[in-house]
C-alpha cells in the first residue's frame, strides 16, 4: 500500500501546492511593491522552493528544432519510426539537402534505469551533425495496461534486435550506462544467429560490463542485499487510476530518492543557492538550477521483472563477465562477436561505474580484431561527463565520430581510426 499512500499524500498536498503557486505569482508580480525588496523575494522564493520540492515533474521534451550540418543551419523534426508498448524509437530528421551523401545511422540506446531518454539531449544534439541518429524512448512502466504484457531483460534485448532490423544494415549503435549489458548481449546473439543486421560498431560508454571490477557503492549495495530484499522491499503495485494499474513495478520516486540519497549534501547546496539566486533576482543562475532539476526530477517507474533480473544478472551474480548470461535459454557468448567494431568510453571519476567496468568488454570479445577495438578514458569527468557537458563534446564526440565512420561497411576506409586508447593528464 506505500504507493497508494505516496499517491494519497501527492493528492493531499495539491491544494497548498496552488496556494504557493499564487503566493509565488503575487511577490513577483511587478506591479505590487514587495516584489522589489528583499522580503518580498524571500516570500516568492519560499513559495516557489515549496512547490517544486512537493510536484510531480512530468516527462520532458528533447525540444531539438535545429542542429548545423556542414556548416548550414537545418531544422530538425521528431518522428517516431518504431513501437511497442515499452518503447518508441524516435528519429530526429534533419531536412539534409537531397542527394547529400548519407551520414551514419545511429542507434542511441538510452538507459531505462529511472530517468527519461531526454537526460541524453545533450548526447542527441552533439551527434545530430554528424548521424542520422535515432534514440530508444521507453515508456513509463505505470502507463502501460497489464493487458499489453510483461517487460523483463530478455524483452529487452529482443527490442533491441527488433530496432536493428527495423533500421536496416550499416547501423551504429551506442549504449549509454545501463543498455551497455544488453546491448553486448544483443550484438552475440545476432553474430550467433549470423544476423546480417548486426551493426557496424558498437560504443560501450560508461556501462556495467563487469562490476567486479572497481566496484562502486552501488555495486555493493546491489551484492550485498542481494535479489530477495530488492524483491521484498522496491517492488510495488502501480495504484489506481493510472493506466498500468495493478501492474508491479520499481516506481520512480523510490528511485530518486536513491540518486539523491547518493549525493544529499549537494542537492541540498544546490536548493539553498536556488533560493539566494531567486533572492538576489539572479535570474540566469535560477534558470539554469530549474532547467536542470526538471529533468533530474522526472522518474518513471520499471517493470519489476525488468528491474530484478537486471539486478540479480548484472550486480548480483556478474552472467555476462562469468560467461552465464543467457537470453531465453541460450547462452550468451561474446566470443562470437568478430563483425562488429568496439569502443568503449570511460570517465576518470565515475561513481556508477567504475574505471575498468566498461573496458571489459574487449576481454569478452577476444575474436573482434584489434584493429577494429579502441577504448578511452576521459579524464576529470564523472559519470554524467561521460555523455554530456564541454568535455563529452570537445575530447569524446570526435572520436566517436571518427570511430563511427571509420567503420562503416558502405564507406569503409583501411585505416584505423586516430583513437587515443588512454587520455593521459
Amino acid at each position: 500500500m506505500f504507493y497508494q499512500l505516496y499517491e494519497m499524500n501527492h493528492a493531499a498536498m495539491q491544494p497548498a501546492r496552488l496556494y504557493a503557486d499564487a503566493v509565488r505569482l503575487f511577490y513577483t508580480n511587478p506591479l505590487n511593491p514587495f516584489s522589489h525588496t528583499s522580503w518580498g523575494r524571500s516570500v516568492a522564493a519560499t513559495a516557489e522552493l515549496f512547490e517544486r520540492t512537493t510536484r510531480r515533474y512530468s516527462k520532458p521534451t528533447f525540444g531539438l528544432t535545429k542542429t548545423v550540418v556542414d556548416w548550414k543551419s537545418v531544422e530538425v523534426t521528431e518522428k517516431t519510426v518504431w513501437s511497442r508498448p515499452f518503447c518508441n524509437l524516435v528519429r530526429f530528421e534533419r531536412a539534409v539537402p537531397a542527394g547529400r551523401r548519407a551520414d551514419p545511422k545511429l542507434l542511441i540506446v538510452a538507459p531505462m534505469s529511472g530517468h527519461y531518454a531526454t537526460l541524453l539531449r545533450g548526447t542527441v544534439e552533439a551527434m545530430l551533425p554528424y548521424a542520422d541518429v535515432h534514440i530508444t524512448d521507453w515508456v513509463d512502466a505505470r502507463m502501460v495496461p497489464l493487458a499489453d504484457g510483461s517487460f523483463d531483460l530478455d524483452d529487452y534485448i529482443d527490442y533491441i534486435i527488433d530496432m536493428l532490423h527495423a533500421l536496416g544494415p550499416d547501423t551504429h549503435v551506442m549504449a549509454v550506462c545501463q543498455p551497455s549489458v544488453p546491448v553486448l548481449a544483443a550484438v552475440a546473439l545476432m553474430e550467433t544467429r549470423g544476423d546480417p543486421f548486426v551493426p557496424s560498431t558498437m560504443t560501450l560508454m560508461g556501462g556495467p560490463i563487469d562490476t567486479r571490477r572497481n566496484p562502486t557503492a552501488v555495486n555493493l549495495l546491489a551484492e550485498e542485499k542481494g535479489i530477495e530484499w530488492f524483491r521484498d522491499n522496491v517492488v510495488m503495485q502501480a495504484p489506481w487510476p493510472v493506466p498500468g494499474f495493478g501492474r508491479e513495478v520499481y516506481p520512480g520516486f523510490l528511485q530518486l530518492s536513491g540518486f539523491m540519497s547518493m549525493n544529499l549534501d549537494r542537492h541540498i547546496i544546490a536548493h539553498k543557492d536556488f533560493f539566494m539566486h531567486l533572492v538576489k533576482h539572479d535570474g540566469d543562475n535560477a534558470e539554469k538550477h530549474r532547467d536542470f532539476y526538471d529533468e533530474y526530477m522526472a522518474v518513471m517507474d520499471l517493470t519489476a521483472e525488468f528491474y530484478l533480473q537486471t539486478v540479480d544478472t548484472v550486480f548480483v551474480r556478474h552472467a555476462l563477465p562469468k560467461g552465464e548470461m543467457t537470453h531465453r535459454g541460450i547462452r550468451i557468448d561474446p566470443s562470437d562477436i568478430r563483425n562488429v567494431a568496439l569502443f568503449t568510453v570511460e570517465g576518470e571519476n565515475d561513481d556508477i561505474s567504475g574505471l575498468g567496468q566498461t573496458k571489459a568488454a574487449h576481454d569478452l570479445c577476444p575474436n573482434i580484431p584489434a584493429d577494429k577495438k579502441a577504448h578511452y578514458m576521459q579524464p576529470a569527468v564523472g559519470h554524467y561527463g561521460v555523455f554530456n557537458g564541454s568535455r563529452f563534446r570537445s575530447e569524446i564526440v570526435p572520436r566517436i565520430v571518427d570511430f563511427i565512420t571509420s567503420y562503416g561497411r558502405q564507406d569503409r576506409v583501411a585505416v584505423k581510426p586516430k583513437l587515443v586508447r588512454v587520455a593521459r593528464r
